[in-house]
C-alpha cells in the first residue's frame, strides 16, 4: 500500500484496541481514518460521508477495505457511488459507528477503562483472532482460535482473573510485553 493507505489501516496491525470518539463532520479521508478504528463511538451530530466521489476519486486511504469489514457491499457501493451525507443513527444502524452517545469522548474513555480492566493478553489474542479469521475459512478460523486459547489457558493473567473471580476482588493484571 502507500503512505496514506496506512493511518486508519495500521490500526488494525496494533495489538490494542483502538477507539475513535467522533463528532460533526467526518468526510472523506477523516472517515476512512476512523473506519480503521476497532470500535467507534459517535455523537448525534456526526456527519459522514464518502466524499471522494465529489472530486471524480474513489476512496484510497483503505477506505474500501474497512467498508468491506463494516457494511453490506451494495451500502458500500451506494455511499462511494453517492457521496451522502449520512447521520449519527443511520451510521450506526449501517455499521458505520458502533453506538452513538451524547459525549464520545467521555464513552470512549469509559470504554477503554473497561478494557483495560480486562487481561491484556486475552485482550491481544481476541483483536488478533478476530482480525485474522473475520473474513477467513472456518477451518483457519477455529486453529487460530484454539491456538491462541493454549497461550491463554494457565497463563499469569488467566490465573489472576479466576482467582479475582474467586475472591470477588478486582484483578491485578501484569502487561507481559
Amino acid at each position: 500500500g502507500n503512505m496514506f493507505q496506512r493511518p486508519g489501516y495500521d490500526w488494525k496491525r496494533l495489538p490494542v484496541p483502538v477507539i475513535a470518539a467522533i463528532h460533526g463532520h467526518c468526510y472523506g479521508g477523516g472517515l476512512q481514518i476512523a473506519l480503521g478504528a476497532d470500535i467507534r463511538i459517535a455523537a448525534p451530530d456526526t456527519q459522514m460521508s464518502v466524499m471522494e466521489i465529489k472530486w471524480g476519486l474513489i476512496p484510497d486511504m483503505s477506505g474500501t477495505q474497512t467498508l468491506r469489514d463494516l457494511v453490506r457491499i451494495d451500502v458500500a457501493k451506494e455511499l462511494t457511488f453517492t457521496g451522502r451525507i449520512v447521520e449519527a443513527e443511520e451510521a450506526a444502524q449501517l455499521g458505520l459507528v458502533t453506538r452513538v452517545a451524547e459525549d464520545p469522548k467521555a464513552a470512549a474513555m469509559e470504554l477503554a477503562q473497561t478494557i483495560a480492566s480486562k487481561s491484556p493478553d486475552a485482550i491481544r489474542a481476541g483483536k488478533r483472532l478476530f482480525n485474522a479469521v473475520w473474513h477467513g475459512s472456518d477451518v483457519d478460523g477455529l486453529a487460530l482460535e484454539a491456538e491462541l486459547q493454549q497461550t491463554l489457558i494457565g497463563s499469569a493473567n488467566q490465573m489472576e482473573a479466576v482467582m479475582a473471580n474467586m475472591q470477588k476482588r478486582a484483578p491485578k493484571f501484569r502487561d507481559p510485553e
